[in-house]
């Protein structure tokens, strides 16, 4: 069974695309204004959101879960690539946050100028930046949607860069000057921090990485009546997105009916704890043993 999520998928990209080219407008025209160095490098992460959003759109189209002649496993391994770009971009934001912290310690540069009205557009960027975080968030797992949570979090590092920065030109407006290029370094990690955890839920998708405990399996072919052992098993995917199972089952059934009502009872049963699952099973007779589970 395959749930095809993208039109969802593509609507919210659609909608949060709109909501950060604002951010960014806002961003890029006070950054402008006031020469501050943590709100332009805040506004060059908010434009790796908006390419966040056009990479999820392209990614989506490509995405379907539904097999065909080329691709017999779906194409959903599409939308994880697109995550993994979304690291790539977080990385490149994270260079370049601090290449211009260090240029601006080695060659000096303008006094930053902030006025209360511009601190108040940056609150208005801020509270756009949380709706979108928690809107795509939400959306996301509802639908199982790895591009729209790998957003999400590079969304939610987004509200905690520009509430260091509004922090930290809050203190510019004081007199401290030098909180402006101290604070640009926690913004570059935040950034970083945010790149590795979309790179690190992605991965195992990529890698066929194990998606459940051979065990596990073990233990509920067990529970249905008929089955003596299986063995051999091996799965891939990730819960809740889709799983690939495969196993090899020894059934006490000694007509080729028999057989195949055990087997789908198995089926059902892994389907209905993992679902989406698709799920390969090799029959054998009462008189085949084997002790491996797994590989």
């Amino acid at each position: 069974m395959s749930y095809d999520n993208r039109a969802v998928v593509r609507r919210v990209l659609v909608i949060t695309l709109l909501l950060n080219i604002f951010v960014m407008a806002l961003k890029v025209a006070v950054g402008a204004l006031t020469g501050s160095l943590s709100l332009l490098a805040d506004a060059l992460h908010s434009v790796t959101d908006s390419a966040n959003n056009i990479l999820g759109l392209i990614t989506s189209s490509f995405s379907s879960p539904y097999p065909d002649r080329e691709h017999p496993y779906g194409h959903q391994k599409f939308e994880a690539v697109g995550a993994l770009g979304i690291a790539a971009f977080l990385g490149i934001a994270c260079f370049e946050i601090i290449q211009g912290a260090i240029e601006r310690i080695i060659n000096g540069g303008q006094a930053v100028k902030i006025t209360p009205a511009e601190l108040w557009i940056l609150l208005i960027v801020l509270g756009v930046n949380i709706f979108v975080a928690f809107y795509e968030r939400r959306v996301g797992k509802r639908v199982n949607s790895p591009i729209l949570i790998a957003d999400a979090t590079h969304t939610m590092s987004d509200v905690w860069v520009t509430i260091t920065v509004i922090f930290g030109l809050i203190g510019v407006w004081l007199g401290y000057q030098w909180l402006d290029i101290v604070l640009s370094f926690p913004v570059a990690l935040l950034v970083f921090w945010s790149g590795w955890s979309v790179l690190k839920e992605n991965l195992p998708w990529l890698v066929d990485q194990m998606a459940i405990a051979p065990e596990v399996i073990h233990s509920l072919a067990l529970s249905i009546p008929g089955v003596i052992n299986c063995h051999d098993i091996a799965s891939r995917g990730v819960i809740g997105r889709q799983v690939f199972i495969e196993m090899h089952l020894i059934v006490d059934a000694s007509d080729v009916e028999t057989a195949h009502s055990i087997t789908e009872q198995v089926e059902k049963l892994l389907e209905k704890h993992f679902t989406p699952a698709r799920i390969v099973i090799h029959v054998e007779p009462p008189s085949y043993l084997s002790n491996q589970i797994t590989y």
